[in-house]
């Protein structure tokens, strides 16, 4: 067999146990093989006894680790880099859907992301029935503009009442804000800070960072808010806030859009250079990281908006919301954007126009307030504050929505805490079922107390 000149041939100088292995290796000419052989006659002719072959062996290997790695590399696996594929947009205070692959941002309110599918899809349109006394649709709404100061997303908020400044105001703070505070008094701390005596249990967490308290927006999907609480100013100064107040709005010559009235003209109009401006329809790059707009307008329809579909049957402007709806809904499907929107529903008095609104809507609810009501005295729904009912739910992907199966929902809004739930009915224990009962028990001791005999003269028993 030919030697390879790889290995250096067997001579008088190689020793014995090298020329029992020279033909094995010359077999399998490979770096590693290579690497062997050169091993075990360094080994062999070692003048030195504290060489032994563990040492020689790290040494060849540390010396020849760079070409034997370039040579293994160039055989084994590699991962094909994707090309051109296109990846989810990592946004805070998004995630996508496990059902549809829309991305998702949170309402604000927990129980109500479980409710309608997992949150609200960017570039849909949620439309909200206000209660009569426009009370918790109002909460709502500060909810889900709480809930973008939060996860940091851009905010327009539009009213024909209350100027939007006030309602940012009013936004109600994070239930966990002492995270959020960059400073705490001194006495907070002291008194939150546990003595050495009361960290005996868990001593090996002393160590352990503590938690940033400098951070102002969260990337956590949801977040639950104490009513009793203020956002503080530095918190709304972290989010871009736009407002649109209907009485500061100058009157200009403003051509009216598809037959819509001025006040659905300008809206549209602001909300849509906003989109346009700021990027979100994705014609200039944004300046920072991608973000997403959330839009809320406060009751849309009413009359101060100079819609007249609450005064009439047969109204004039009949069709101006509908076409409002129909054009924001544009807006908002080529953009990163989502809308909350409030509406009397109690005033319209034509039920068609009320359909229309909801079927130009994405997801449409409804809230119910016990205020003013017999069931607000009514100890069967002691424990709630109304009823919350689902029209309409989102078909994003798909021929029919994805419904949960409960219907009889109800929501009650605690000391800190606003919550949608099922509703569950108390046993009929009422004053006059108890009262009548407790009669029946007694004519019953009593009849069973005489005797069987005096059973049979009673019409209204059996005679045993």
């Amino acid at each position: 067999m030919p030697e390879s000149s790889t290995y250096p041939s067997a001579n008088r100088n190689t020793p014995r146990c090298c020329r029992l292995l020279l033909p094995p290796f010359k077999l399998c000419p490979s770096p590693l093989a290579s690497l062997a052989w050169n091993v075990l006659v360094d080994w062999a002719d070692a003048s030195s006894p504290q060489d032994s072959l563990l040492s020689t062996l790290r040494k060849k290997m540390a010396a020849s680790m760079s070409g034997v790695a370039g040579e293994v590399s160039a055989t084994s696996f590699q991962r094909k880099p994707r090309c051109g594929g296109s990846k989810l947009l990592s946004i805070p205070g998004t995630r996508p859907s496990l059902r549809n692959g829309q991305l998702l941002v949170s309402s604000g309110v927990p129980s109500l992301d479980h409710i309608i599918g997992g949150g609200l899809a960017v570039g849909t349109l949620l439309l909200i029935e206000e209660d009569k006394y426009n009370i918790y649709s109002q909460l709502l709404l500060k909810y889900f503009l709480a809930e973008g100061v939060i996860s940091g997303h851009s905010l327009f908020v539009g009213s024909a009442e209350n100027n939007p400044k006030d309602i940012l105001q009013e936004l109600p703070a994070p239930s966990l804000d002492d995270l959020h505070k960059g400073k705490s008094d001194p006495e907070e701390i002291s008194a939150s800070k546990p003595s050495q005596e009361s960290m005996k249990i868990a001593w090996r967490y002393q160590n352990l960072p503590k938690v940033s308290v400098n951070t102002v927006t969260s990337s956590r999907f949801g977040h639950y808010y104490d009513v009793t609480k203020t956002m503080s100013p530095e918190m709304l100064q972290s989010s871009q806030c736009h407002c649109f107040f209907l009485p500061e709005e100058t009157l200009d010559s403003t051509p009216s859009i598809c037959g819509m009235t001025y006040a659905y003209t300008r809206l549209l109009k602001s909300i849509h250079s906003v989109i346009h401006k700021e990027g979100f329809d994705g014609s200039c790059p944004q300046k920072k990281t991608k973000n997403v707009l959330r839009i809320g307008i406060q009751s849309l329809g009413s009359p101060l908006w100079g819609d007249d579909i609450c005064c009439s049957d047969q109204p004039h402007h009949m069709h101006s919301l509908t076409k409002f709806l129909y054009a924001l809904r544009c807006l908002l499907r080529m953009s990163l954007s989502i809308c909350v929107i409030t509406v009397p529903a109690h005033l319209i008095q034509n039920k068609a126009i009320m359909g229309r609104a909801t079927h130009l809507s994405d997801t449409a609810v409804g809230l119910e307030s016990f205020i003013g009501s017999e069931r607000e005295t009514n100890p069967l729904y002691k424990e709630y504050h109304g009823l919350f009912r689902v029209n309409q739910l989102p078909r994003l992907n798909t021929m029919a929505p994805d419904t949960s199966g409960v219907k009889d929902l109800a929501f009650k809004l605690k000391r800190k805490l606003f919550t949608i739930e099922q509703l569950h009915l108390p046993p009929d224990l009422s004053d006059t079922v108890s009262r009548s009962s407790k009669q029946d028990l007694a004519e019953s001791a009593k009849l069973l107390s005489s005797g069987c005999g005096t059973m049979a003269a009673g019409g209204k028993h059996l005679d045993f």
